[in-house]
């Protein structure tokens, strides 16, 4: 009997461990597109392929010796962030308000890079072990970078709040996007925040990349897989950047991680199409601009 109940404690811890890994994730992917589409209104379809480009950021480096750690946390988001800022200043500013025009440029963008990597690195899968191995819980193995996910995760969120709420920068980053035309007149050069704040959405894709890139493998085409789930959550997360990607990656990991444990991944990630086509319906606003339109 005992061992019994022990039995289905273990399984809920399990699920409890996978469901909130789910949630990391989504957040993970979903968090530098928010702040690029959530504060810029630019709809970037070149996203999925800076998740690409920060995956192989940190895997091909660990070929010639360097670090994974270093690969992953330094050379991943910086080289991603500036060829974000490199992107904003020759494809994105001169079309900034042309929504068609931007979500054309982007869509091509994302093809020349599967080319580009395709042709330069070639159409297989990278990959690095996963670091720290597995910790046992009752019968079940559950791999320690895990939870490396989820913390990390939560602390990007955090870290992100605190800078756009408490720095100089986040506060004029946040008042520009409000209104440019009144920053410019106030001093602030409009043009090198809207390039920094791109940059900055350009370089935690490329470390989400570089992170789930040990669990998950990368190749030319790695992105297209991480864009639909990244443009459901911010959308329906609504207007505030970090609340709504926040409250709707909790409630689609949550979904659709419990669907895969009763049925198969594959209903699962039907179930997570459908709840968010239920909700845009019922919510077209997205979360947080039915139930709350203030803060980040």
């Amino acid at each position: 009997m005992q061992g019994g109940v022990a039995h289905v404690m273990d399984f809920v811890a399990t699920v409890v461990i996978e469901v909130l890994y789910a949630i990391a994730s989504l957040a993970l992917i979903s968090i530098g597109l928010a702040i690029i589409f959530g504060m810029m209104r630019v709809i970037n379809f070149a996203h999925g392929e800076f998740l690409m480009l920060g995956g192989y950021a940190a895997v091909l480096p660990t070929h010639i010796g360097i670090n994974l750690w270093f690969s992953m946390l330094v050379i991943a988001p910086v080289s991603v962030g500036l060829f974000g800022i490199f992107i904003e200043r020759l494809i994105i500013r001169p079309l900034y308000g042309r929504i068609v025009e931007t979500v054309l440029a982007t869509w091509g963008l994302s093809l020349l890079l599967i080319g580009v990597v395709s042709s330069v690195i070639g159409f297989y899968q990278e990959g690095a072990a996963p670091p720290f191995g597995s910790v046992q819980v009752g019968a079940y193995h559950i791999s320690i970078y895990t939870f490396f996910v989820i913390a990390v995760t939560a602390a990007i969120l955090v870290g992100v709040y605190l800078f756009l709420k408490f720095t100089h920068y986040g506060l004029i980053a946040q008042g520009t996007m409000q209104n440019a035309a009144m920053a410019s007149a106030l001093g602030v050069n409009v043009d090198r925040v809207y390039a920094v704040t791109f940059g900055l959405g350009a370089a935690l894709s490329g470390l989400a990349g570089a992170i789930l890139a040990p669990i998950s493998g990368i190749t030319p085409i790695t992105g297209i897989t991480y864009i639909a789930k990244a443009f459901i959550v911010v959308v329906a997360g609504g207007v505030t950047v970090l609340a709504g990607t926040t409250v709707a990656a909790g409630l689609f990991g949550s979904i659709s991680q419990l669907v895969t444990f009763a049925t198969t991944p594959i209903i699962g990630e039907v179930a997570l199409l459908a709840t968010a086509i239920v909700l845009l319906r019922l919510l077209p606003q997205g979360i947080t601009g039915r139930f709350f339109r203030s803060g980040l």
